[in-house]
């Protein structure tokens, strides 16, 4: 029944487009059915990490998205919190993500999510195995033990029909793959009416130079009891977002959005709204990201208030983690369990994103309104707020999402997964491996896109010798790096590094202190019994 494909994906957003990149670099034959012929000019998602401009870099986009950025390099893309009014007297730089910079291959990156969404679609169109739908929308979704089939109407009402072996749900907080997977999902409301405001001011650009380099405003006042008013530069040229809470009456009634800019600001300014927009805040998780052949990712699998730029990074690192999961196993070498694996590692990190950074943050900012002002106690308030500057270098430290209780990496006993962690060059079972200078010039180890990497580093040869028949007897590509324990290396802790192809670390140490097929069997999901021995036997 119509045209067959390895993995449809549903919503052609970034989390869809860079799953649809991943997959057909492998060569693997994708659909990509989204509803919107071209991006949507609205500015979100703007904040990208370090770490998803590694992905970036995986894809082969790093440079047109770079290009494609609004605000130019030399400007600055940083933060700062401010108290009452952005204009007010205290302030501290917030989300100073240059902190962890050496712990990652390429820098950070700011520009509208409009402008990520078409530099992904540029990168699909050369893809040969990855066809788009643009413009078509999903109606239905059905699977069984051979596969999943989809139809999707066009614009012109045209009916069409797909068949996959997988299907992926990108297709946002309002999923109609979840709907029809019947997943459920857990809420966590906060009874607030949020407001996005797109509008131009040349007035604002004009205030706001008294802070260089900055190019998003988070203003904490206390009659909104922790909630932010935020405010980020779209580009150079007089464009803004602006969002915040507001009355439920202000979806209906007319509302002085100018007047509430003015104020979060603290000055006046000329304000040409260009689009206004409303959700409620809450928090929202699939209990589960799989249900048989049919998989959620992105603000289909979870979804949160836009606090942190967390949102688009932890879609991205869902596209990257399930994408090479599912090329390894259409191309024969994934067993069993590792498709199983996605929501293993990623459902605890969402958790642990929204309860350790979000949420936090929302209970931390309002304890402390409550708590502290200048006309309550000056000396105690500012005392607080540099710990809070402190504080807000911590979280960029400690958001360092890991796989530590992956079934699928040799952690250690009794380890989680989670968003909180610690960087570090020590190569670490789960933990993404940071970069050290190769002898041959590299930024650090070149990561095999299809298969494991090996790094050996000054490593014995029979141990080497054995991840390779290890490999070869499980059918695993397996590329190995030889290269000195020395020169800033040593600092991994270990002479054998074993990466899967998002860059983490599957298994780590100086000698084999189990047998090697053990170790691939298990990294590759053929953990089973029948599959581990056929492996062993084979070696």
């Amino acid at each position: 029944m119509g045209d067959t494909y390895d993995v449809v994906i549903v919503g052609g957003g970034p989390v869809g487009l860079g799953l649809a990149v991943q997959l057909g670099q492998a060569g693997i034959s994708v659909l990509l059915v989204e509803r919107h012929a071209t991006p949507v000019r609205v500015p979100k998602g703007q904040n990208l990490t370090q770490r998803t401009m590694e992905h970036f870099q995986a894809w082969d986009a790093e440079a047109a998205l770079r290009n494609a950025r609004t605000i130019p390099p030399e400007y600055g893309i940083g933060g700062l919190t401010a108290y009452g009014t952005l204009l007010g007297e205290y302030r501290y730089d917030w989300l100073a993500r240059e902190r962890v910079r050496e712990y990652y291959r390429t820098d950070n990156e700011r520009l509208p999510q409009y402008c990520t969404e078409q530099v992904l679609r540029d990168r699909v169109t050369a893809l040969p195995s990855v066809v788009t739908a643009l413009g078509c929308t999903a109606q239905a979704v059905s699977q069984d033990e051979g596969g999943v089939t989809i139809r999707y109407r066009d614009t012109a009402g045209t009916e069409h029909a797909a068949t996959a072996q997988y299907l992926v749900g990108c297709d946002g907080s309002r999923s109609l793959i979840r709907h029809e997977a019947q997943i459920t999902e857990t809420r966590s409301d906060h009874d607030r009416t949020m407001a996005l405001i797109v509008f131009r001011s040349d007035g604002l650009n004009q205030l706001l130079e008294r802070f260089p380099g900055k190019s998003f405003y988070n203003v904490l006042t206390p009659e909104l009891e922790g909630y932010w008013m935020f405010l980020g530069r779209v580009d150079l040229d007089g464009n803004w977002f602006f969002h915040a809470p507001v009355p439920d009456s202000a979806r209906t009634e007319a509302f002085d959005f100018a007047g509430y800019l003015h104020r979060a600001v603290g000055a006046e300014f000329d304000v040409a709204i260009e689009y206004t927009g409303f959700w409620d805040l809450r928090f929202a998780q699939a209990d589960a990201y799989r249900a048989g052949r049919i998989f959620l990712a992105g603000d289909a699998a979870h979804s949160h208030p836009p606090y942190g730029g967390y949102g688009i990074n932890t879609g991205l690192e869902d596209a990257r983690n399930l994408g090479w999961k599912l090329a390894a196993v259409l191309h024969g070498w994934g067993g069993a369990h590792l498709l199983d694996s996605y929501h293993a590692e990623r459902h605890p990190v969402f958790e642990s994103t929204a309860r350790d950074f979000i949420e936090k943050s929302i209970r931390e900012d309002s304890r402390f309104l409550a708590r502290y002002s200048p006309a309550k106690d000056q000396d105690a308030f500012e005392t607080e707020w540099r710990n809070r500057g402190t504080d807000a270098k911590a979280e960029v430290e400690s958001f360092a999402p890991h796989y530590a209780g992956s079934p699928i990496v040799f952690g250690p006993d009794g380890a989680v997964c989670s968003a909180v962690g610690a960087h570090s060059f020590a190569a670490r079972p789960g933990h993404h491996l940071a970069p050290r200078a190769m002898s041959n010039g590299n930024a650090g180890p070149d990561i095999a896109r299809a298969g494991l990497t090996l790094l050996a580093l000054d490593a014995e040869a029979d141990d080497v010798a054995a991840f390779e028949t290890a490999a070869n007897a499980c059918r695993v590509p397996l590329a190995v790096l030889h290269d000195t324990f020395d020169n800033g290396r040593e600092a991994y802790g270990a002479r054998l590094v074993l990466l899967r192809p998002d860059g983490f670390v599957a298994w780590a140490g100086d000698r084999l202190d189990t047998s090697a097929s053990a170790i691939i069997a298990r990294v590759t999901g053929q953990d089973g019994l029948e599959t581990t021995a056929a492996c062993a036997i084979r070696c």
